[in-house]
């Protein structure tokens, strides 16, 4: 790309919109802005869709929905239209959108760096796609496995009114939710996973601001050829071997949510008790790194053919 690439973050006021801008610092892009007053001036926000390379989307579904609809407009009526990278919910199971997650398999980084449209990956599926997707492309886990998925998450992922919450009343310490089992990231686990049946998701979130934890008990011998925990690993240090972001770790007795608190990287283990022929798998990242903000830029500097910030190593 010729010049300086441009950026506008629709939403920039949010805490993934702070987070992408604070991280766009390690990229050689220029991070344009509306003055506060006109952020949600159709024609103020149309003209600087116009003007730049890429929108990043940090908005609720159905605005998400609507800015999409805007730059489609400005397409069908011959202006210059932006790449968009959306970071809701709205697009990650449109077929007609580009799912990013670069370390999902062959060819994902090479779709998302041609694509137009690209949808940000939740911080939930992120570890649990991570976990569950070399198993059933290896056939070690069957795609109509029944599949619980446990996860905690630090309080920042709620959003501004839980932040607020928490730093203001110090709690709750422990908030088990979802509880209708049909939460918002479960089409795309189950999509990107490659699983048929849809599985069992259990979030919750803990008081402390940054961290996350994404957890799968299995019985190994309901998987195909009976596995030990060495051979799930296996599976997964050589899915992840080529990548920078995302490593298998050794297994220990405990894992603390908030260690790569501040970091854009991910951390997958296998904890096995191979005598009573158990394991735990377990993804730990950041919620706001490569679970949110840290995600977005890595998918960005794809889309524009730049190499990935430091702060991602």
């Amino acid at each position: 790309m010729d010049g300086q690439a441009t950026v506008f973050i629709d939403g920039e006021a949010g805490t993934t919109g702070l987070g992408i801008r604070e991280r766009l610092r390690g990229l050689p892009v220029t991070v344009r802005s509306i003055a506060a007053e006109h952020r949600k001036d159709p024609s103020a926000r149309r003209d600087m869709m116009e003007s730049v390379d890429i929108v990043v989307l940090c908005l609720p579904d159905a605005a998400s929905r609507d800015a999409a609809g805007m730059v489609e407009s400005i397409a069908q009526a011959g202006g210059r239209a932006p790449r968009i990278l959306d970071a809701s919910t709205a697009f990650r199971v449109d077929p007609d959108w580009v799912y990013g997650f670069p370390e999902m398999g062959n060819g994902q980084a090479d779709a998302i760096r041609t694509s137009r449209r690209v949808s940000n990956p939740g911080c939930y599926p992120t570890g649990a796609i991570g976990l569950l997707r070399p198993l059933v492309l290896a056939g070690v886990m069957s795609p109509d496995h029944p599949v619980t998925i446990n996860a905690v998450s630090g309080y920042s992922g709620g959003g501004r009114t839980m932040i607020e919450a928490h730093e203001r009343d110090g709690g709750p310490a422990f908030d088990l939710y979802g509880l209708t089992l049909e939460h918002k990231h479960v089409p795309e686990i189950t999509r990107y996973s490659g699983l048929s049946r849809v599985p069992v998701f259990v979030p919750s979130v803990g008081h402390f601001p940054q961290g996350m934890i994404v957890s799968i008990p299995l019985h190994l011998d309901m998987l195909a050829d009976h596995p030990t925990g060495a051979d799930l690993r296996t599976v997964l240090a050589a899915f992840y071997a080529e990548s920078s972001l995302v490593s298998v770790e050794d297994a220990g007795p405990g894992l603390v949510a908030d260690t790569l608190a501040g970091t854009d990287r991910m951390e997958l283990r296998v904890h096995a008790n191979d005598a009573r022929r158990q394991a735990v798998l377990t993804a730990r990242l950041d919620n706001l790194g490569k679970g949110a903000s840290g995600a977005a830029i890595q998918n960005i500097a794809l889309m524009l053919g730049l190499a990935p910030s430091a702060g991602q190593a």
